[in-house]
């Protein structure tokens, strides 16, 4: 530091250097701006001065005078003087120059007139005091000032125990314990305490901590006890205050010492005025924030233990009561925890309202953990009701309630109360977030809040807020959520079974939209049960008393398990209702108790539930399918269910339900759609089934009341309240024509998109599922919407198709209903306008609106397809075919009087009721008589509709179909565009198309072809029915029998034909009749014909469902069976055809027992239908034929015989030839009786052959074919035992295909030898040698030859009469089966065989009473499509010979068709002169030993041929059996009937049989002129034949002993029927 005394002031002293130092000094003392430096340079300066002094540079006299004039310069220049001094004294006392202190010593004695005495003793040592003479000895001085400083410092002069200073305490006690309600302030109190400190020498410290006392005491005067303290701090440490209330909680901190709530409370009011600060006393309470958190982690910890007990299975009830025993134990500890003064601070803060301070202190610590502790939640309810009171008394309180007000707090710095809904927002919110679920405590606060919320969700919903307040009322709304999910919901479980705040709630809930009320259910069930110890352990004894409950619930017990399930439901209906659905998707037989035990819920757990049966069925881990892929799992099933059951019966809102469905469409999902149906099957009463009663079909083409009354199963009547409320749920949240519009787009969808990866079957059952959906869903808007309501709804036609894309039969489907009002209101419009009440006013009136509705419908539809389709049919038809309904078509009278007759019936069971009160019989009646009334005029009105709706059409159809093609092209159009696709619709629109296609015709439509639209219908239904789902089936077998109906009325009889067929349009044809006097009706189909034609459709029927049945594929046969079923009444009518699906779908029942169960239940239900059907059946000719009538006569006699038949015997030579398509068509159908024709040729033929000299031989050829044919089809029928095994479909297919491949003119060849070949076979008594032989040879092959006699004749006689004799040939063939060693009872491998069994006995006796009533008769009825010979028979043949010619005329006519040239050789061989019946017994007899020997010679060379066969064609195993059943049947004297023997098509195996025959037969003529020594040799060499084809085969040693058997009982069946003759 620079000097500020220069060395040349100093030298210079006396010239200028005084004069310099004074200067400085002034200058230094008035420089003020630098007040420390200056004070600090004039020490500096002063210093350096005394310091030349010391060293001797300056006298000190000179010193002291320049001092001298310096001090006045400052106030504080003595003291700073004093101050050098000091600094100088202590460094020269350590110097050793004695000088240099002399010096010092001398300056300071000079300048002691500047510097007081006082100042240098406080400031220099004793000894240098001592020398300047200033105190005589400084020992002394020592000695003094150590005494002083001990009784400054070290003597107590202030009390702070009471007993040390007992009246200075006792007077400042009286003076706050003093009544203070007069005049007296805390100011005087404070002077009076401070004079008692001062005179009594008080501790200040120790009076504080008796004031506090005393405040603690005396609570009520904060008023006077605050503003002392706090005037009282002025004269203490901040700190002080802090401390000694420290001190205070410390004392009660050991483990028995209670915290007194007074401390508690006076803390609280210091730290809410602010005298103290939070920080500063939080670290004198206990516990330590860490144990805090420990304790809360140690409860989350034991709650979960606590769940996991509860979740265990314990099997001793030992076990349960020692865990009770030691539960109590856990609960006695941890009922006394230690005391927690930090919540003690908290509580009394919250009792006197300081908010900010308890929010800070509830920070400190886990969430929730504060108000978990009972004092704590009630004190800050209590807060929150004082604060909300005005707000609450303004809005919340309900009409007519009273209440309670609560009086706010006295203290001014307690929370403002809430007067507006925004206050709310401020602190009350806040406060009952930090509560939680501790709310549950206060039950009244929780109603409040709740009231609250009411109310604000009114105020919200009102539109007449400015955009400010709106958004204000956005952020509280979504505050009032964020309560609801986490306080409000949370304390409703741990409330006790409160119905009523369940209710509460519900009241604030309902003015939620669903979303955000299954949002809080969604939090609530999933999210809020884990945030809190006690909510876990709640959810563990909430799912621990349901399990108890729903083990026990029973339907006996459901109203006391109702109310427990209420109770439980009231608090904890989320956890509850998620573990009841869990049950009820496992065991459905639950759903009925379930549901009626839930009539105890509160509004709140309803919707609850609605919410929880959404989740369940989106819950994304369970499958909807079974394992097997093809079923819609049962879960779902018992969901949907339940859904349907439980929305009915219960208020429950339906719009979540509903919309989940339809997001679940939109995202291309169908399952869900089970669930729509159930809920709009129960709670409207619409059922969507397939087993309509044809009865209930009618009525539901009435009017609404025959339909409530007659078309449903269940009853209609409980709806009206449930479909209403679907209704509105509908309409409130615009779903009615989203949920058509996806269901009608999601059908494809089903196929298209969401089953690609799908089993088909379940792909078919989704289809239907989502198709029935829409019908049902679909007639629910029609029913219930108001009209205005479901035209405001649906657009337009072209809208819904090309906007939409809508299939178009749904698409007119939805907008049916929409055009009928328009034009009944139209109508009405018109009506009004003019009065005029004549019928052809009304019906001009009708058809003018009809045309002002449906026009722009024309318009619209062109749209829909391409141009070219509008070429052949009109837009006007194609609107009105899909526009219309039964109930436009016709009126149900029969279902009208059905109902008028029920009602009846109840009016005179009322009034024979005796029992019955008068008033309440009047009312039963009144109610019947009115229902009667609205039936009859429901009828009137509708047949006044029908009548006017048939007049539009007769005008309307000249311009329907346009046929700028060809007809046929119109009718391909009209079944692809209009009946196809809306066949399948409905069961009732099934019925429609079919009625529809009759009115056409009834209308004479010009360009319209019934026939052709008939013929198209039947011919090929294969491809419709495989492409089919199951319930498609269903409606188009309901269409087939509608319109199978129409053409079997036809059919029945002529008037009825000729009157409505006989000259309409629709009949024309190109239908030459050749050779047949039909001039004048050339080109209409005329009676006869058409009764062909109806066979024709009949067999094509029965050829495409054997094609359908044959083909093993699963929708193929559960589809034909379906439809086949459906159309049941009208077919088949046709005995052989029935006994061919007999026998195909007996074979179904076999294969599929094992395999396919569903399908196994169908044929064997099909089954037992047709065979009770089986009676009304008829034989071929007598279906179908055409010739005089007296030989009519015959003909009908012969087919009486039992099952005659089937066959066209009447056809007539000139048969005619339908010339458009269907000529091969016919030749098909007439292959295929010829089936059975030509067997009667053999039969027939056999009778010349006998006057020839050759009647042996034919005899013994008969019977040597015979036998290989038995032994064959016996081989046969043990390949389809192999067959029956799975491996049984391709050989069948196999055989179907050879059977098609084989060209017409080898058939045809084959059919001539067959014929030529019978009429060589003799029938007459030359039995009775047949059957000797017939022993013998079996006798001598016996293991070999015979077999199948008696199977096959078995098949046959069943085929022939199923119905008498079933038992006993049960037991013939249960002897064929052990004769084979327990081999399966096999069919015949290229029959269709029947399933029944059939007695011989029976048969013999028909033979008699045939030959009794049938003597003159051909033996036309005892050919049979399995073509045995039969035996018995020829002898009738030959009684008659005239009527054989007849017949075989017959069988002629009937092959002309097909095959003309062999026709012509068959007609020769018919007219060879036949003979007497005594003559061929003679010829019989002479040539029976020769005929034996060459029977055995054909026997041979048959085998040997067809072996042969066989190689060319794999068909022949299955052929052979026939030809053999067929003898066998000619044999028996009976007449099968099933012509189809082949997999694939009916007609063709009768065909192929015969084919064979013809060629054995043809065979066995020629070898009959060999001699019997050759016929020897060839008997033997055939058995070795036999066994060689065998070989061939490839037929196990069973199937020969089996045939042995056989072949004896046909021997005793032989020998019987010749006895009877």
């Amino acid at each position: 530091m620079a000097a500020l005394l220069p060395a040349e002031w100093i030298k210079n002293w006396e010239k200028g250097g005084k004069n310099e130092f004074v200067q400085l000094c002034r200058t230094l003392s008035e420089n003020k701006s630098h007040d420390t430096m200056g004070f600090r340079d004039i020490q500096q300066a002063l210093y350096e001065l005394a310091y030349h002094v010391v060293r001797g540079n300056l006298k000190h006299d000179q010193a002291s005078n320049v001092l001298g004039d310096v001090i006045e310069f400052r106030e504080d220049m003595p003291s700073i003087l004093a101050d050098v001094f000091c600094i100088l004294d202590i460094e020269t006392s350590c110097l050793e120059e004695k000088s240099k202190r002399d010096h010092f010593t001398q300056l300071v004695l000079a300048c002691l007139y500047l510097v007081s005495d006082t100042v240098l003793k406080e400031r220099l040592d004793p000894e240098t005091l001592e020398s300047l003479g200033l105190i005589k000895q400084s020992q002394q001085f020592n000695q003094k000032s150590v005494k002083i400083k001990t009784k400054l410092f070290y003597k107590q002069q202030k009390f702070n125990l009471l007993r040390e200073e007992n009246e200075g305490y006792a007077k400042l006690i009286a003076e706050l314990g003093q009544d203070l309600s007069g005049n007296i302030t805390s100011d005087l109190i404070l002077e009076n305490i401070k004079s008692l400190i001062g005179c009594f020498n008080l501790d200040p410290n120790r009076v504080l901590d008796i004031i506090l006392e005393v405040y603690e005491c005396r609570p009520e005067y904060d008023d006077f006890f605050v503003p002392l303290i706090e005037s009282y701090m002025y004269m203490c440490e901040p700190q002080t205050l802090c401390h000694i209330l420290g001190f205070k909680f410390k004392f009660y901190q050991d483990p028995s010492g209670e915290t007194p709530s007074s401390l508690y409370r006076v803390a609280a009011v210091l730290l809410q005025h602010n005298l103290i600060d939070l920080e500063d006393l939080y670290v004198h309470l206990l516990p330590g924030d860490n144990a805090i958190i420990e304790e809360h982690k140690r409860e989350i910890v034991e709650a979960k233990q606590i769940v996991r007990k509860l979740t265990m299975v314990v099997l001793s009830s030992e076990k349960t009561e020692e865990k009770e025993k030691e539960k109590e134990k856990e609960e006695e500890k941890t009922e006394k925890p230690p005391d927690n003064q930090k919540l003690g601070l908290l509580e009394a803060l919250l009792k006197i309202g300081d908010w900010q301070h308890a929010q800070s202190i509830m920070d400190q610590m886990p969430p929730f953990y504060a108000t978990s502790h009972k004092s704590i939640a009630i004190a800050l309810c209590q807060l929150v009701h004082v604060t909300i009171e005005p707000l609450y008394r303004r809005v919340g309180v309900p009409k007519g309630a009273k209440g309670s007000p609560i009086s706010s707090l006295p203290n001014k710095r307690a929370p403002k109360q809430a007067d507006s809904f925004e206050d709310l927002r401020k602190e009350v919110f806040n406060m009952l977030c930090y509560l939680g679920p501790h709310l549950s405590h206060d039950p009244i606060l929780f109603a409040k809040v709740v009231r609250l919320g009411k109310a604000f969700m009114k105020e919200f919903q009102s539109d007449g807020s400015k955009q400010e307040d709106k958004e204000k009322m956005e952020i509280l709304f979504s505050c009032l959520l964020s309560i609801t999910d986490q306080v409000l919901l949370p304390s409703l479980s741990l409330m006790d079974c409160n119905a009523c705040m369940s209710e509460e709630l519900w009241g604030m809930f309902k003015t939620f939209p669903y979303q955000y009320r299954y949002r809080l259910y969604g939090q609530w069930k999933n999210e809020t049960y884990n945030s809190h110890p006690l909510l876990v352990k709640v959810k563990a004894q909430t799912i621990d008393r349901a399990k108890y409950i729903m083990k026990r619930l029973t339907k006996e017990n459901v109203k006391p398990s109702g109310r427990q399930i209420g109770k439980l439901s009231h608090s904890n209906p989320t956890i509850l209702f998620d573990y009841i659905l869990s049950q009820i998707q496992k065991y459905d037989n639950l759903i009925t108790p379930v549901v009626d035990s839930l009539k105890y819920l509160t509004s709140l757990n309803y919707d609850v539930l609605a919410y929880c049966i959404i989740e369940a069925l989106a819950n994304p881990e369970k499958e909807r399918m079974k394992h097997d892929d093809t079923t819609i799992s049962s879960w779902l099933q018992s969901l949907a269910s339940f859904c349907g059951a439980v929305f009915r019966k219960y208020p429950i809102e339906l719009a979540g339900l509903l919309q989940y469905v339809a997001n679940q469409l939109k995202a291309g999902k169908s399952f869900d759609l089970l669930i729509l149906k159930e809920v709009v099957q129960k709670m409207a009463g619409i059922e969507i089934t397939e087993e309509m009663t044809m009865e209930q079909l009618e009525a539901m083409t009435g009017g609404e009341q025959l339909k409530a009354e007659g078309g449903y199963f269940g009853q209609i009547r409980n709806t009206k309240k449930s479909s209403q409320r679907l209704k509105d749920a509908l309409l409130d949240h615009d779903l009615a024509l989203p949920l058509c519009l996806l269901m009608a787009q999601q059908r494809n969808g089903v196929i298209f998109q969401e089953g690609g990866e799908k089993h088909l079957k379940l792909v078919g059952k989704l289809y239907d599922q989502c198709h029935d959906t829409l019908v049902q869903f679909g007639g629910f808007l029609a029913s219930n919407l108001s009209t205005e309501d479901y035209i405001k709804r649906v657009p337009s036609i072209d809208v819904l198709c090309n906007e939409f894309h809508t299939p178009h039969d749904a698409a007119f489907f939805l907008s049916r209903p929409m055009y009928a009002h328009h034009i009944s209101s139209k109508y009405d419009e018109l009506k009004k306008a003019e009065k005029g009440n004549k019928q052809q006013h009304k019906v001009h009136k009708y058809i003018t609106s009809c045309e002002l509705v449906m026009a722009p419908v024309h318009d619209a539809v062109i749209s829909l397809h391409l141009p070219k389709v509008w070429d052949d049919i009109s837009p006007q038809f194609y609107a009105t075919f899909w526009s219309l309904t039964m109930y436009d078509l016709a009126v149900p009278h029969s279902s009208y009087d059905r109902e008028v007759n029920k009602l009846k019936v109840q009016m005179k069971a009322i009034d024979d009721n005796q029992e019955m009160p008068p008033n309440k019989k009047k009312k039963e009646k009144e109610r019947c008589t009115a229902l009667q009334d609205k039936l009859l005029e429901e009828e009137k009105k509708q047949l006044e509709h029908v009548q006017r709706v048939l007049q539009r059409l007769k005008l309307e159809k000249d311009n329907w179909l346009l046929a700028k093609s060809t007809k046929n092209e119109t009718i391909t159009k009209f079944l692809q565009l209009c009946i196809f696709p809306r066949c399948i619709f409905s069961a009732i629109d099934a019925v429609y198309c079919a009625h529809f296609v009759e009115l056409v015709h009834q209308q004479k439509t010009p360009n319209f072809s019934t026939l052709l639209c008939y013929d198209r219908v039947f011919s090929d239904i294969i491809y419709t029915v495989a492409s089919c789902t199951e319930n498609e089936a269903s409606r188009y077998g309901r269409f087939l029998c509608c319109m199978l109906e129409t053409v079997t009325r036809w059919h029945s009889d002529r008037v009825i034909y000729e009157k409505e067929c006989g000259n309409y349009p629709g009949f024309l044809t190109i239908l030459r009749a050749t050779g047949f006097d039909g001039g004048n009706k050339a080109d209409q189909l005329d009676y006869e014909n058409f009764r062909h034609v109806v066979h024709k459709w009949h067999y094509k029927l029965t050829k495409a469902s054997v094609h359908c049945l044959e083909t093993g594929e699963y929708t193929h046969i559960r589809n034909i069976l379906i439809v086949l079923t459906k159309i049941l009444p009208w077919y088949p009518k046709v005995l052989n055809l029935g006994q061919a699906l007999e026998r195909r779908v007996h074979k179904i029942c076999q294969e599929e027992k094992e395999k396919r169960p569903d399908l196994y239940a169908l044929a064997m239900g099909y089954s037992g239908q047709l065979k009770s059907r089986k009676p009304f059946m008829i034989p071929e000719n007598e279906f179908h034929h055409k010739d005089p009538p007296a030989r009519n006569a015959v003909a009908a006699t012969v087919q009486n015989g039992p099952g005659g038949a089937g066959m066209p015997t009447s056809l007539t030579i000139n048969t005619v030839r339908l010339e458009e398509g269907t000529t091969e068509e016919t030749d098909k159908l007439k292959e295929k009786s010829q089936g059975v024709v030509k067997v009667i040729n053999k039969a027939v033929n056999a009778t010349p052959k006998v006057t020839t000299s050759n009647g042996n031989s034919a005899s013994n050829s008969k019977i040597t074919k015979e036998k290989d044919d038995k032994e064959k089809s016996g081989k046969e029928k043990d390949k389809e035992k192999k067959d029956k095994t799975p491996a049984a479909t391709p050989e069948m297919k196999a055989l179907g295909k050879d059977g098609k491949d084989k060209p017409k003119e080898e058939r045809a060849n084959k059919d001539d030898k067959a014929r030529e070949i019978k009429e060589k076979t003799p029938k007459s008594d030359k039995e009775k040698e047949k059957v000797k032989k017939e022993e013998k040879a079996s006798k001598e092959e016996k293991s070999k030859t015979v077999v199948t006699i008696i199977e096959s004749k078995s098949t046959a006689e069943k085929e022939r009469e199923k119905e008498p004799s079933r038992e006993r040939d049960v037991a013939k063939e249960m002897k064929s089966k052990e004769n084979a060693k327990g081999g399966e009872k096999v069919p015949v491998a290229g029959s269709l065989k029947s399933p029944v069994p059939r007695s011989e006995t029976s048969e013999s006796e028909r033979e008699q009473k045939r030959r009794k009533v049938d003597t003159h008769s051909s033996p036309s009825h005892s050919s049979t499509v399995k073509g045995t010979a039969m035996l018995p028979k020829v002898p009738l043949v030959s009684e008659n010979y005239s009527s054989l010619r007849v017949i075989s005329i017959h069988f002629l006519q009937d092959n002309l068709n097909e095959l003309k040239e062999s026709s012509a050789k068959h007609y020769i061989n018919h007219t060879t002169p036949t003979l007497s019946k005594s003559k061929e017994r003679e010829v019989d007899k002479k040539d029976l030993d020769k005929s034996r020997e060459r029977s055995r010679e054909r026997e041979k060379k048959d085998e040997k041929d067809r072996k042969d066969r066989k190689r060319d064609h794999s068909n022949s195993d299955r052929e052979v059996p026939q030809d053999s059943t067929k003898r066998r049947k000619e044999e028996n004297g009976t007449t099968g009937s099933s012509k189809h023997s082949k997999s694939e098509s009916p007609s063709d195996s009768p065909r192929l049989n015969e084919k064979e025959k013809e060629k054995n037969k043809s065979k066995s003529s020629g070898k009959e002129k060999g001699d019997s020594i050759k016929a020897e040799k060839m008997e033997k060499s055939s058995s070795g034949s036999k066994k060689e084809s065998r070989h061939d085969k490839e037929k196990p040693e069973k199937k020969e002993k089996r045939d042995s058997t056989g072949g004896k009982e046909e021997k005793k069946h032989h020998k019987s029927s010749d006895k009877h003759r």
